[in-house]
């Protein structure tokens, strides 16, 4: 069961992908970021609300929200801080790189990942999850060094500094995803969803505030693409949930999870192919070809 919620999780992470190059066209990343997570936040108050009102009825429910105590917040709100910065250079390179070289790149979190698991919670893959990783993982960086030729020849100086924080952006996401295991073991994963967001909400908003006052150039009627933005906070909050939800049955993997979650790059693949006309075509299909291999291996082995 786990195996099939983290393929749940990497579809919504895909079209998450989507919805956040569609509404950085025209908005700023700070705007996209703090509006998507605000929203998120008002989304998952109701399942808050509800178990503190009528906690009778949501015990029972796949929504209920337990309480925390002081050290299971304390845990949460590190995590905050950890995808919240993972995000922003995320949301960065995003908005300056193609999603197509993004995403894929974004899918090599999942090596750091496995090397994690295998150190730390000293995780044993069977033959078809290696193979599988090797698959996926190897196709991905095949493509990543096909394409510092392009970066160095098309790139300015300037717009390398995108790359940098996309690197940023891997290497802390590979970390919250370790921290997340860990997390999922011991607290309940709609608490931690929950009051993350949450916390990600007032750092963002205290963050926005500042920064409008400093520029003093933006106002609501700026901001574009409302309807994307509300998707973004709503492919994430699914995502996330029932990748935490893989997380915490006992036998699930992270090194696995880890790897089906960032096959919704398959996704980000297409729509900058068929929508954005983005170049280098065949490659990229031969790099779709090899994750989706990679992917099904990794089905094979975790049956």
């Amino acid at each position: 069961m786990w195996t099939v919620l983290a393929f749940i999780s990497a579809l919504c992470l895909g079209f998450y992908d989507v919805s956040k190059k569609i509404a950085l066209r025209e908005n700023r990343v700070i705007d996209v970021l703090t509006i998507s997570i605000c929203v998120s936040a008002l989304f998952l108050s109701i399942p808050l609300i509800l178990s503190r009102l009528c906690p009778e009825i949501m015990t029972d429910t796949h929504f209920y929200v337990p309480p925390m105590d002081r050290t299971a917040h304390a845990y949460t709100l590190l995590k905050s801080v950890i995808v919240l910065s993972s995000w922003i250079f995320g949301y960065i390179s995003l908005k300056h790189l193609p999603i197509s070289v993004v995403s894929p790149m974004q899918a090599t979190r999942p090596m750091w990942t496995l090397i994690g698991a295998l150190l730390i919670f000293q995780e044993h893959l069977n033959a078809w999850q290696w193979i599988g990783i090797v698959l996926a993982i190897g196709s991905i960086f095949i493509f990543s060094l096909k394409n510092k030729s392009q970066i160095k020849n098309h790139q300015s100086q300037i717009n390398n500094r995108y790359y940098v924080t996309l690197a940023l952006a891997i290497i802390i996401g590979a970390c919250s995803g370790l921290y997340d295991k860990y997390l999922m073991q011991q607290y309940d994963h709609n608490a931690v969803q929950v009051y993350y967001t949450f916390y990600q909400a007032i750092m963002m908003l205290v963050t926005w505030v500042i920064i409008n006052r400093k520029s003093q150039i933006i106002n609501h009627k700026s901001i574009k693409k409302i309807g994307v933005i509300v998707l973004i906070s709503l492919f994430l909050i699914v995502s996330d949930n029932v990748y935490m939800l893989a997380l915490r049955d006992p036998d699930s993997m992270i090194a696995v999870v880890s790897t089906i979650r960032r096959g919704g790059t398959i996704i980000g693949f297409t729509y900058g192919l068929l929508f954005l006309k983005e170049t280098e075509p065949a490659r990229k299909i031969l790099c779709m070809v090899g994750i989706l291999a990679g992917l099904v291996c990794l089905a094979l082995g975790s049956l």
